[in-house]
């Protein structure tokens, strides 16, 4: 193993994350309406297969802490990478709906495995006082893997499947990285998970909070994920090649999550998660006005950005710190309930376009991230802001 620096940890992670996150999980969405085209796939069944990474994240995320302290830090990282791209093959060689739902379902075991093992790298590499700074980098580099989607879509037009090929590539380049860099022995930071029968019960209602919250959030941001794209090109009549740009908009507008931990700070938990619901749902009721007007779509996907990618932020550095000994366990729980809204959200957001279109389906879901947005206000106001600094 390399030594590696707490900027070359940032490096890595974010590299990782924007394979196992950006590319084999989010960026599905965005070649949708060619998938669709081309496999005769029905909104509804798209809203189906949307929701199988966020299922099968449900279940690797489970497992990641102990996977982590099974395998180690190296291996769990490079089966994450390893994982991600054996999932983008199968999709690019997928000559029917199911096998791409196969691949899709692969991918997400490979994001539920990757954010556990990376909290625990920075826990295991990182100083204490640049944890939070360097886990919502981390996190951030979800919007790496995102804008690389666009000049793919640039180059290969309708060529989903090479596409697909190339981000193959990363993946096996990303998995390398994580065998070189990553330490191997674990035994050191596996007491840390030996920690769940201390956590005291502030922890535990903390963490439940987080994660009623991030529910909430993952069902808002399912509708964006996966009918975003269709909605510009079916109902707003913009080319497959715009699409490209509004996925560089999201990844550009993206990294502003790796401020989510000096947010944190600035702010405090309560006012930081109402800007980033409040910012998502604005991106919503954006695309809503007119999916066809390119510009208005663009600024619609960097909010988008921002605010998912500051939300997801929120609760990755939140739960590391309530839970600072067992940062492997920490964002298991708020990372379950977002994969879990997104289950429930996905097929919902399919069935209300079949049925309602488009635009009433989007002003629906930012209504109800508005009403998640004050739900958090009350629910992180309810507690003393002494006891929350002093988790």
């Amino acid at each position: 193993m390399k030594s590696l620096t707490p900027l070359g940890m940032a490096a890595l992670g974010s590299g990782i994350i924007g394979i196992t996150y950006g590319l084999a999980r989010f960026v599905f969405g965005l070649f949708l309406p060619s998938m669709r085209e081309e496999l005769t796939i029905t909104p509804t069944m798209a809203g189906v297969i949307g929701a199988l990474p966020f299922l099968s994240f449900v279940f690797a995320i489970l497992a990641a802490p102990w996977v982590t302290r099974g395998l180690g830090i190296r291996n769990t990282a490079v089966a994450a990478a390893g994982l991600a791209g054996i999932g983008m093959l199968t999709i690019a060689q997928a000559p029917t709906s199911l096998v791409l739902a196969t691949g899709v379902l692969i991918c997400g075991i490979s994001t539920g495995l990757s954010s556990p093992v990376m909290a625990q790298s920075v826990y295991r590499v990182v100083p204490s006082g640049l944890r939070g700074r360097v886990n919502a980098v981390i996190n951030a580099g979800t919007s790496l893997g995102i804008a690389l989607a666009m000049p793919a879509v640039l180059i290969w037009a309708e060529a989903w499947r090479s596409a697909y090929v190339a981000f193959t590539a990363l993946a096996a380049l990303g998995a390398l990285a994580a065998l070189v860099y990553l330490p191997r022995d674990e035994r050191p930071a596996t007491s840390s998970t030996s920690h769940k029968a201390s956590i005291s019960r502030e922890q535990w209602v903390g963490i439940g909070q987080l994660s009623t919250l991030a529910g909430l959030m993952g069902v808002v941001s399912a509708a964006y994920w996966v009918f975003a794209p269709d909605a510009v090109i079916t109902a707003g009549g913009l080319a497959s090649s715009q699409t490209a740009w509004m996925w560089l908009a999201v990844g550009l507008g993206g990294l502003a999550g790796g401020g989510a931990g000096d947010l944190i700070t600035r702010f405090g938990p309560a006012l930081s998660h109402v800007i980033g619901l409040t910012v998502m749902s604005a991106s919503l009721a954006l695309l809503a006005i007119d999916p066809g007007h390119f510009p208005l779509a663009l600024a619609s996907a960097a909010l988008f950005g921002v605010g998912y990618m500051t939300l997801t932020g929120f609760y990755l550095v939140r739960s590391t710190q309530i839970m600072a000994e067992a940062p492997a366990l920490g964002p298991v729980l708020p990372l379950l309930a977002t994969s879990t809204g997104q289950v429930a959200g996905s097929p919902l957001a399919g069935w209300l376009v079949g049925s309602q279109g488009h635009a009433v389906t989007f002003v629906l879901f930012a209504a109800l991230g508005l009403a998640a947005a004050l739900l958090g206000s009350w629910l992180l106001h309810s507690r003393d802001t002494a006891d929350w600094h002093a988790l």
